[in-house]
């Protein structure tokens, strides 16, 4: 998708003592006592800040943080602490300024924090008299916020309508291009990883994936409906009977593809579901009544390793099985060792995974790892973010 990017601006000198307005995601987890306590969207944040400053831009930035009530001010919903970590990072002062819509002074060189975007009143249903006075604070819009791209609202998609010029910031770059070469234009064969609790929640993900891809791995609760469409038995195990049909269906639309999607042919049960339950690995076919599926056997992950070292490209959403327990993470282990080692491009995303990277120590060996969440799904899903559709709609006008 072509779309105008705010480091060729720089790069084009065309930034110098112009007002730059960054839609970036700061939205920090926080303690009770409104102390941050993991800074990882903040750090990501601040290579475009100090882009656009390198540049000669006077700097404007807003964020979202929690769900606050429109016009409704509490401090909680402040982001002051976010200000406060930014200085710190940073080594400057980050003014952090209230009631902005209506103007904002601020001069090339200077950067401001404008007060927590989702306090303006109709943000969230992109109300266009706010947009546009948003879009009138500034010479140029940076989006670069993946995790909002997936949301038309006033300060990520009105304002990219009315602001004279609207880009993206490294961050929606990268999410990007990371999304074009792993689902656009994918070295093959394309192998997709979704796992998840339930098949409803992934189902449209499903569906659009086993148009593409070469291989469709399921795991978890998804994995066990799908063992039940083929006929094997999983016990008490988390599934959906009602919506074995639909994944037949997929089944069925990898067949006729030539692809597969591979059902386990091993798996780890217990009695309870408990990081102390005692771990028993069956043949699939050998699952009794009593038992509760809760990872993939040693036999079936190592087969999908196996499988995932010819892949040519790697998508990722889900572990395989209930990794937090001990006794029950050899699968999502097998499967995020052998992602690591593979010479695929690897694209991963999603809560659960991130944390499944981190335990695993991975990071540095995964291809690009998304932190969009919500809009992760949607890509997977097929549909066009608004984000994207906007930012190429004015890269074309």
């Amino acid at each position: 998708m072509q779309v105008i990017r705010f480091s060729d601006l720089c790069a084009q000198g065309k930034v110098a003592g112009k007002r730059v307005f960054i839609r970036a995601d700061l939205n920090v987890p926080q303690d009770d006592a409104g102390n941050i306590t993991e800074d990882t969207r903040i750090r990501a944040s601040i290579p475009c800040i100090e882009m656009a400053l390198k540049a000669g831009a006077a700097v404007m930035v807003t964020s979202h943080l929690g769900r606050p009530t429109e016009g409704a001010f509490k401090p909680e919903d402040s982001l002051a602490p976010v200000a406060r970590r930014m200085a710190e990072l940073m080594g400057r002062d980050v003014p952090l300024v209230s009631n902005w819509v209506d103007g904002v002074t601020v001069a090339p060189g200077q950067f401001v924090l404008l007060e927590n975007c989702r306090l303006n009143v109709g943000e969230k249903k992109n109300d266009e008299k706010l947009a546009r006075k948003m879009a009138a604070l500034c010479d140029i819009f940076v989006h670069d916020a993946f995790g909002t791209a997936h949301r038309a609202e006033a300060s990520t998609y009105g304002i990219a309508q009315y602001a004279p010029i609207a880009c993206a910031g490294p961050l929606l770059a990268a999410e990007m291009d990371a999304i074009s070469k792993a689902l656009l234009a994918p070295k093959r064969p394309l192998v997709a990883i979704v796992a998840g609790s339930k098949v409803s929640t992934k189902l449209t993900i499903l569906k659009s994936l086993a148009a593409n891809v070469d291989q469709l791995i399921v795991g978890g609760g998804i994995a066990n409906t799908f063992m039940l469409a083929a006929g094997l038995k999983i016990g008490k195990s988390l599934a959906e009977p009602d919506l074995l049909a639909e994944a037949k269906a997929v089944i069925e639309v990898m067949r006729a593809r030539g692809a597969a999607v591979p059902i386990p042919t091993d798996v780890v049960v217990a009695k309870t579901f408990s990081a102390g339950a005692v771990a028993t690995v069956k043949a699939a076919s050998d699952v009794a009544d009593d038992d509760l599926i809760l990872d993939i056997g040693p036999q079936t992950a190592q087969a999908l390793a196996t499988q995932l070292k010819s892949a040519g490209t790697i998508v990722w959403n889900g572990p395989v099985g209930v990794f937090e327990f001990a006794a029950f993470e050899n699968g999502t282990r097998t499967i995020a060792h052998a992602i690591a080692d593979s010479s695929a491009f690897s694209i991963a995303g999603g809560g659960d995974t991130l944390a499944a990277i981190a335990k695993y120590g991975i990071e540095k060996k995964i291809g690009y790892i998304s932190t969009g969440g919500g809009a992760f799904l949607e890509v997977l899903e097929g549909k066009t973010l608004p984000a994207f559709e906007i930012l190429g709609r004015r890269a074309a006008n």
